[in-house]
């Protein structure tokens, strides 16, 4: 039998403090501005006040954005450059509803992907400066494959109502007040040819490590400039940094298990990021720990007390809990609706609250990757209050309501691609009871010893994790540690282990907290999902776990390197001795 199984979220490392906060007031108009904002508002006037197929409904609603990504990528291996690269890219995206706040187009799932219309236009932007007769044409075109696509999705949305009768209980269209904000930032000063010396510095420390047969060193920034306008009045331009050093290193374990381990630093500005020597330290101490993790034992599927670091403690709320609490969850058949009508019930411990914070930039002087001053649908980034005390209190909010919710709090966003839904930003998790980080191995063994386990498991590090929350399928989750250590019950030594995987069910699973620990950490990264790929943070303490399932981990095994890699010769190509 076929299982059909669906990922609907994931978090993965990908590859400063902003800039002050922004305050959103009345932007000048575009005219004798910036001209895309022009072309934009332009072209959005002109489609409001004449399109419309006659014998049909017009618009009531269209959305224009335009996202500039201006990029710079730079690898590394073997004390070399492989890759240096500028490019930038310029897209549109066309949102095109009919009908009204109540019922609209929208609701029609597969109106993105409507076989009935053979042209397609393109969502490619001119990158020429002052193109504006250009971009107005693809947004014209964009806005007309819109307009007939929402005419015939209006269509099948209304059939619904026939036999549905819920069809009209939440509403299409929160209404929102409109957002009027144009920001502008002096150019990244990003010196190219200094970070490129780097790398190969950076990467010329694995040449060192003979049992490491693969790895790559990355530096990339971008800078993303959103540019949004709709029928509503909301005019937006805002510009935010994203900076990253990212080293891989590989190798196989004796018995031809495939293990790497990462080291990274994010950040929202050049500066941001470590020195070169740093960055070789930090280097240093994780393929060491990799090189052992050779020899390590790898454990058996097993169900014991785990203490995860703050970083482990993020991903584990972010797959757990976080999709969960995304407000489109709360509808539709297809979803699990986990938490659906339970706001002012309890789903935690009492000890724990969680929030979700666009607007803070930085946390203990570390840079969030999920900050934003305006989401990108328009609406004005809101810290949403999501558990209180364990009390459910709301929900991650898109300008799509859902039963009780009228209202966006502001988390609405996309990849530029796909439509806007409800998704995490800044995850916070607090505990209110914190135990002295120093304590929190202690009480491990005590929980450890209290259930006659022969250990228990230190999470480290974390690579990511991915979960499930639609209908069909399970409802699981999985975390996918990259650092863990065995803890002896008797002695309390700590033993380096691999090849396993955090696993388990969300409700089960969050219900297991044992204590919080006083020392808070971040965990920067990028979670794909329906609306495609975003920047995400969490912030999360050590959080003790009495029971969480472990299982192996699917990596293959395959021979080593029949051959040693060539001998290095010091002072050639752009290794230097």
């Amino acid at each position: 039998m076929t299982v059909r199984f669906r990922i609907v979220g994931f978090l993965v490392l990908l590859g400063a403090s902003l800039a002050p906060s922004v305050a959103l007031v009345a932007a000048p108009a575009p005219s004798g501005g910036d001209w895309i904002l022009k072309a934009m508002t332009d072209e959005l006037s002109r489609s409001r006040e004449t399109l419309r197929l006659t014998g049909y409904e017009a618009p009531y609603f269209i959305a224009y954005t335009i996202r500039d990504s201006d990029r710079t990528y730079i690898s590394g291996k073997f004390g070399a450059i492989f890759q240096s690269q500028a490019f930038e890219n310029r897209t549109a995206q066309v949102d095109v509803r009919v009908g009204d706040y109540d019922m609209d187009s929208s609701e029609d799932q597969e109106s993105f992907f409507n076989p009935r219309q053979k042209f397609v236009p393109n969502n490619i932007a001119p990158l020429d400066d002052r193109s504006e007769n250009a971009l107005r044409r693809v947004l014209w075109l964009l806005t007309d494959y819109r307009y007939k696509a929402g005419l015939m999705s209006f269509l099948t949305v209304k059939s619904k109502t026939v036999n549905d009768p819920k069809a009209r209980e939440a509403g299409s269209l929160t209404r929102d007040e409109p957002v009027r904000l144009v920001e502008d930032r002096p150019p990244m000063k990003f010196d190219r040819k200094a970070w490129e010396r780097d790398v190969r510095r950076i990467s010329g420390v694995l040449l060192d490590y003979p049992e490491v047969f693969d790895s790559s060193v990355e530096v990339s920034t971008v800078r993303l400039t959103r540019y949004f306008a709709n029928t509503e009045g909301t005019l937006v331009k805002t510009v935010d940094d994203y900076v990253q050093l990212l080293v891989v290193a590989v190798t196989r374990a004796k018995d031809g298990m495939l293990l790497q381990d990462t080291v990274n630093w994010y950040g929202r500005r050049p500066e941001d990021l470590p020195s070169a020597d740093v960055a070789m330290k930090g280097l240093r101490v994780m393929v060491e720990r990799l090189v052992r993790m050779r020899d390590a034992p790898i454990v058996d599927p097993v169900s014991v007390p785990v203490l995860m670091s703050p970083e482990a403690t993020g991903v584990f709320f972010h797959e757990t809990v976080g999709h969960r609490l995304e407000g489109q969850r709360q509808e539709g058949e297809e979803e699990g609706r986990t938490f659906k009508g339970q706001l002012g019930q309890r789903i935690l411990p009492d000890t724990i609250d969680l929030v979700d914070d666009p607007t803070l930039p930085e946390s203990a002087g570390e840079s969030l990757n999920g900050a934003y001053r305006v989401d990108d649908e328009g609406v004005k980034a809101q810290k949403a209050v999501l558990v209180d005390h364990g009390v459910l209190k709301g929900f991650l909010m898109s300008r799509k309501p859902i039963e009780g919710v009228a209202k966006s709090n502001g988390h609405g966003r996309s990849d530029g691609f796909q439509p806007a839904v409800g998704r995490m930003a800044n995850l916070v998790v607090r505990g209110r009871t914190p135990v002295p980080r120093a304590r929190m191995k202690g009480l491990l063994l005590e929980e450890v010893r209290k259930q006659g386990k022969p250990f228990g498991i230190i999470i480290e590090s974390i690579a990511g994790g991915s979960t499930n929350t639609s209908s069909y399928g399970f409802q699981a989750f999985k975390g996918l540690p990259r650092v863990s250590y065995r803890v002896d019950a008797k002695t309390g030594e700590e033993t380096l282990v691999r090849g396993i995987e955090i696993v388990g069910t969300p409700l089960s699973s969050i219900n297991k907290i044992v204590a919080t620990s006083d020392r808070y950490g971040v965990f920067n990264g990028y979670c794909g999902a329906e609306s495609g790929m975003v920047p995400v943070s969490t912030v999360a303490p050590d959080m003790l776990f009495a029971e969480i399932e472990l299982q192996r981990a699917q990596e293959g095994t395959e021979r080593p390197p029949v051959l040693p890699p060539p001998e290095v010769v010091r002072g050639t190509g752009g290794i230097k001795p």
